[in-house]
């Protein structure tokens, strides 16, 4: 089992290297062909109006992940260059930090560089370091400080997707993506690949069964938990979340088959204020609703990491690979507890 997870990461790395190679930083349109919204339900057209297109704002990149709005802009990390960055609205570009991932020296076009991001109470952003296996704490300067990096002594896989949960209570997964070996490499301390609750100080990991868990998202209401799966079973789970962050009832809301060969996996996800789950997932980005059924599928040229919303809500921007892409809502995405 855990060879099989190695080698499906290992082939997921040479799929995004693939589709990775543009160097260009000039947004361009997007083609119509490779880039569309499947309609599969009627119900689709409350959230996206009919006649919405999927505009490209940057590209350029080598591999776009952890997308947060803040301050009119998008900040994203570059996992593969090693960097976090931002990009206005009409696509102009900064990097903020040049070596995001806390490693030195960084090893070239691997994916160990920064990853997820989050407002915190306070103003602060967190910041996964994959590669340095924690999460930090960006001051005014954007300067990292350490902030969580073990758990009962040992030192976390490598912190992967982060979010505040309406209690306000910070959750995280922690698949061994950054580790060379993945579940057999020597220096992964922790015998399982975790959810986690940080509130008032204290650590616990709240779901340990998951093979390789990803991406994660409340509900509007925060009473339920949803969490990618990437493999080798592929699926999106839900929980029921109770008093203290305790999470029951685990199902499967969405599930991939092994005949589902387009590419991409469950990785990031987000949910609108109707309760809509959007997944990345095979081929692009599914929105699903609470009982599971796909309304409609993002389609993209590239794999779709991660989302976020911005603007109140009223548009999702997607990190895929090498380029940025932006679309409007109908009804709006659920923004961070903390925006700024």
């Amino acid at each position: 089992m855990k060879t099989f997870i190695k080698a499906t990461w290992l082939a997921c790395i040479a799929l995004l290297t693939s589709v990775a190679g543009i160097s260009s930083t000039v947004a361009a349109p997007a083609s119509s062909a490779s880039t569309h919204i499947e309609r599969l339900s009627p119900a689709l057209d409350a959230i996206i109006a009919p006649g919405t297109t999927i505009e490209r704002v940057a590209t350029g990149f080598k591999f776009t992940e952890g997308p947060l709005w803040r301050e009119g802009r998008l900040w994203f990390s570059d996992l593969r260059d090693d960097k976090v960055l931002a990009v206005t609205p009409l696509g102009q570009v900064e990097v903020l930090i040049a070596h995001a991932g806390g490693l030195s020296p960084f090893p070239p076009d691997s994916y160990l560089g920064s990853n997820a991001m989050a407002t915190d109470q306070d103003g602060s952003v967190l910041l996964i370091q994959q590669g340095g296996r924690k999460i930090v704490r960006l001051n005014a300067r954007l300067r990292p400080t350490p902030f969580i990096e073990r758990y009962q002594g040992k030192k976390l896989n490598s912190p992967n997707d982060l979010v505040f949960a309406p209690d306000g209570s910070l959750w995280f997964t922690d698949p061994p993506f950054g580790l060379k070996g993945m579940d057999q490499d020597p220096q992964k301390e922790l015998t399982f690949n975790g959810v986690y609750r940080y509130a008032d100080g204290k650590l616990e990991a709240r779901i340990k069964d998951l093979t390789l868990p990803n991406g994660l998202a409340f509900s509007p209401d925060g009473k339920t938990l949803y969490v990618a799966n990437y493999g080798p079973e592929r699926f999106l789970n839900a929980y029921d979340v109770g008093a203290h962050g305790v999470v029951t009832n685990a199902r499967v809301l969405i599930q991939y088959g092994p005949d589902e060969k387009r590419p991409g996996g469950p990785d990031g996800l987000k949910v609108d204020s109707a309760g809509n789950v959007w997944t990345t997932g095979p081929g692009g980005i599914r929105i699903v609703t609470p009982r599971g059924e796909v309304l409609g599928q993002l389609v993209l040229p590239e794999v779709a990491a991660n989302l976020a919303f911005a603007e109140q809500g009223r548009i999702a921007y997607i990190t895929a690979s090498s380029s940025i892409y932006r679309l409007s809502l109908r009804t709006p995405g659920v923004m961070p507890l903390y925006p700024r």
